[in-house]
């Protein structure tokens, strides 16, 4: 769904695990009351180690601490940590844990992120409490503070109080949560947002809107996805806007990708896109796991891959700004990484392997496969 435009928002880019991950914890350790944090990907090891520390610190010093794992996503976290989380007092949920009498219901998971302190500050992105966030993925984060931060408590809200949640956490805590007290950004940094988000099950207004800035956006349409296997209409849209003279560049995970099947299944689609005027760059240094789109002034960042899996079955969430400073800031960051690809030339991609092409089609089949399915 859609959430309302508010204005007097701060927005602040954190590019890369160096930046974000600090100023989290900083957040974290400073909590007063309450702290929400919503994760799909947990897995033991350092960085897990060292949130869970911080948490349990918190909760020593009486603050509220809510934390919502995916069910699928969190099944690398050992039961020792999460037996540490709950003899800390931290309120423990997750959601659709695995069934296999649900069948398909188990591919809908809970792939937000989200941590919100004291209802005041608030971060969201493609992050998790994976070791690789901290350095072999490229990833980024906004940090939000703003009349925007109640949108994002009463969705975290609306999955933890729901019957797919489970766990030792109270259903009723998150409404002890105050965002009453949010303050409202004026002067030069106000800067104008909304929180879009989907619950699964095909509807996704992520999507929605996405599609629609291809369709307006007058000069840039810019899009940032490690895993790129976008629908039928998006693909149109995207052609679309290439030949109105749009300019048109996907940021794609280039060979180091934690998923190389489905690298495979979306280089199907780059040679109608080159040749509708659609520009693409592979990445090349790590994999980019980083998730955030910029058409004119208009940004969203945040959980929303560009595959069937995040348009159309995901729990998703983004933050969307309307401003030009911070897209001049998403800019950069987009030409800084345009500088560390490899651009793909439709000549080039002519005169791929027949080994590549294999690939592609194997792949590309198996995804048809399964989309039908589901």
């Amino acid at each position: 769904m859609l959430g309302m435009w508010r204005s007097g928002n701060r927005f602040t880019l954190l590019p890369e695990g160096a930046r974000f991950l600090p100023s989290m914890l900083e957040a974290v350790e400073g909590a007063r009351h309450s702290i929400l944090l919503e994760l799909y990907l947990a897995e033991s090891g350092h960085l897990s180690r060292v949130l869970i520390e911080a948490l349990s610190a918190a909760c020593q010093r009486g603050v509220n601490v809510l934390v919502l794992l995916d069910g699928f996503g969190s099944l690398g976290l050992e039961g020792a940590d999460r037996q540490r989380m709950t003899e800390a007092g931290i309120a423990l949920r997750f959601y659709n844990p695995i069934r296999w009498w649900r069948f398909g219901r188990n591919l809908t998971r809970d792939h937000r992120k989200l941590l919100v302190v004291d209802g005041e500050v608030g971060f969201t992105g493609g992050f998790g409490a994976v070791d690789e966030f901290a350095e072999a993925w490229s990833e980024v984060a906004i940090r939000i503070e703003g009349p925007c931060i109640r949108d994002w408590v009463r969705l975290f809200a609306q999955v933890w109080d729901s019957a797919a949640s489970e766990g030792q956490g109270r259903r009723e805590a998150v409404r002890s949560v105050n965002i009453n007290a949010v303050n409202v950004v004026t002067g030069y940094q106000g800067m104008r947002g909304r929180v879009v988000w989907g619950h699964g099950f095909r509807y996704q207004a992520i999507r929605h809107s996405l599609q629609h800035q291809a369709s307006s956006t007058r000069k840039r349409l810019w899009i940032c996805t490690p895993y790129f296997v976008p629908t039928f209409s998006m693909r149109r849209r995207l052609k679309r806007a290439a030949r109105r003279g749009v300019d048109v560049q996907l940021l794609i995970a280039g060979q180091h990708h934690d998923h190389p099947g489905v690298r495979s299944a979306g280089q199907r689609f780059y040679a109608s896109l080159l040749k509708a005027g659609v520009r693409i760059h592979e990445f090349q240094p790590r994999f980019l796991h980083a998730k955030f789109s910029l058409a004119d002034d208009w940004v969203t960042l945040g959980s929303c891959n560009f595959d069937h899996w995040s348009l159309q079955w995901n729990l998703e969430a983004n933050q969307e700004v309307q401003d030009h400073r911070f897209a001049a800031e998403v800019a950069a960051l987009f030409e800084q990484h345009f500088a560390r690809s490899v651009e793909i030339t439709r000549a080039a991609w002519q005169r791929r392997s027949l080994a590549q092409r294999c690939r592609e089609w194997g792949y590309g089949t198996l995804d048809s496969l399964v989309t039908r399915l589901r």
